[in-house]
């Protein structure tokens, strides 16, 4: 039975169900369209995070504050959710359809918010909130799309890895280099040509641009259907957890020798989860099913390790940017806005990618080394990256200080100091985030790459509402001795150089842990 489960996984299909042709379906050709796919995703949903706090301020006329929150839920919910795309896509539906649907869920989302933004009966008058129906037509157009990225960035990455040979674990690590490209490159548009329209052409444009955008990419991946293969889904991989779980829990008096009595299906038995042999005692599990589970367990603690790193990430939209509003940002004649900041660290991503790509190559042919060879494991890679988390931070406090001193002084310092902050946390991103998309795909059951590449995503929502949890910690523990750190809109009289060494410190030791589980794996 359990060998059955594991062909039927195994197998990939073509557009009519029949068994896919490795030279009709599948290769890089059909990997390649998840990434030119993703630069137009990515630059919607960025574009649209950005002009959302104009949007809700000077259309909808929310306080601040609240644009600011509703602008961090959006986000956090959008990653977030990317668990239920994930577990749609293992379930019940090919990762095909998934990202057509929720695609097309974020799309109609996307026209919602235009009529609105286009129709002035659909917004409050001057100085007034929205009314309810008025909020109604705002959350239900801004939820569609979160529930629509969520779903998109389970599906399309593992989608595109599944184009491709599973033997070859470096084709793999390039596509997850190439796809994590697209994603920065959706990101420097974003930063780039969106912002100015925004500026200069008004807010509303963002929105009909970004619905054709959003029509283009989706037309763009539909028209790949011939060339890809599919793998049929396999029923919810959560209710299988449970069950080897609760029949674990049930036959936790029977004694594990007995249990291991039992043939383990595989070569891949995880001493640390031994205690889920037991749920093979009976005939309701099967031993694939218990390895399933013992390698998706496995995969959490390196998860969990990652969401640090990503609420130091979160900075870079909020306190960063409200350093650039306060520094001198005038290059010449051009005042660069605070928002293009992260520009610098997108373009050093962008150029670092093929740099490895050139050098793996150049490498691997130099000392006569198979196509397969990976210099640098996913775990490494990761580990790297939030090491880099500590030291940005570590940069930003630094940077803060100094800028802070420079204005209780009447100076005001240039905003390419906050450059080294945004490259240190740009090539953390790009190590860690990149490693954890290649991690979690190859390292999960089968059935189960949808839902574990989407914990990627996750962590940076955790990421984001920790970091909001860790403001209003500091901020309270903080005012008992004395002054609120982050208190007030003036951060010269605010101490976020304290908040980012707190930081450095948190990430420094959340280092320590993933070292431990990473050497457990």
């Amino acid at each position: 039975m359990a060998n059955e489960i594991s062909i039927e996984y195994g197998e990939f299909e073509d557009w009519r169900g029949k068994k896919a042709d490795p030279t009709k379906h599948g290769g890089v050709r059909a990997s390649s369209i998840a990434c030119v796919v993703e630069v137009l995703e990515n630059m919607v949903f960025l574009s649209n995070a950005t002009n959302f706090v104009t949007y809700f301020l000077k259309s909808m006329h929310y306080p601040a504050a609240e644009s600011a929150n509703m602008v961090t839920n959006f986000m956090g919910t959008s990653f977030l959710l990317t668990i239920l795309g994930g577990f749609i896509s293992d379930s019940f539906v090919t990762k095909f359809k998934t990202f057509i649907i929720f695609c097309t869920l974020e799309l109609l989302g996307l026209i919602l918010l235009t009529i609105q933004a286009q129709d002035s009966r659909l917004q409050p008058a001057i100085n007034n909130k929205p009314s309810r129906s008025q909020e109604a037509i705002l959350y239900t157009g801004l939820y569609a799309i979160a529930a629509g990225v969520g779903g998109v960035k389970a599906a399309l990455p593992a989608h595109g890895a599944d184009q491709l040979d599973h033997s070859n674990q470096r084709l793999i690590s390039s596509f997850f280099n190439w796809f994590f490209f697209s994603v920065c490159f959706g990101g420097l548009i974003a930063s780039t040509v969106m912002i100015w329209i925004e500026e200069n052409l008004g807010w509303n444009w963002s929105f009909k641009i970004s619905v054709v955008t959003l029509s283009v990419a989706l037309c763009i991946f539909s028209m790949g259907f011939p060339i890809y293969r599919y793998k049929r889904p396999g029923g919810s991989p959560l209710t299988r957890i449970y069950k080897v779980l609760a029949s674990a829990i049930g036959n936790r008096k029977v004694s594990l020798s007995e249990a291991e009595n039992i043939e383990i299906f595989g070569n891949r038995n995880h001493d640390k989860s031994r205690f889920l042999n037991r749920a093979l005692i009976g005939d309701t599990v099967t031993a694939n099913e218990v390895e399933e589970t013992k390698t998706f367990l496995g995969l959490l603690p390196i998860f969990a390790s990652t969401i640090m790193m990503n609420c130091c990430l979160a900075q870079l939209m909020t306190f960063s940017v409200q350093q650039g509003n306060i520094m001198n940002r005038s290059l010449n004649n051009f005042k660069i806005p605070a928002q293009s900041l992260s520009v610098f660290p997108l373009m050093i991503m962008l150029a670092s990618i093929p740099l490895y790509e050139y050098l793996v190559r150049l490498f691997r042919i130099k000392n006569n080394l198979p196509s397969k060879f990976n210099m640098f494991q996913p775990l490494r890679r990761i580990g790297l990256g939030l090491a880099l988390a500590s030291g940005s931070m570590a940069a930003a406090a630094t940077v803060e200080a100094k800028r802070r001193e420079a204005a209780n002084n009447n100076v005001i310092l240039s905003v390419f100091w906050l450059g080294w902050q945004y490259l240190l946390l740009g090539i953390s991103d790009m190590l860690t985030l990149g490693g954890m998309l290649e991690f979690f795909y190859s390292e999960a059951p089968d059935s189960m790459r949808s839902i574990s590449t989407a914990l990627s995503w996750i962590s940076t929502s955790m990421g984001y509402f920790i970091s909001s949890a860790l403001v209003t910690i500091s901020n309270s523990v903080s005012g008992h001795f004395g002054k609120e750190w982050l208190g007030g809109n003036d951060l010269n009289h605010s101490r976020l150089d304290l908040f980012y060494t707190l930081l450095c410190i948190l990430n420094f030791l959340n280092l320590l842990n993933y070292i431990f589980w990473a050497k457990r794996y």
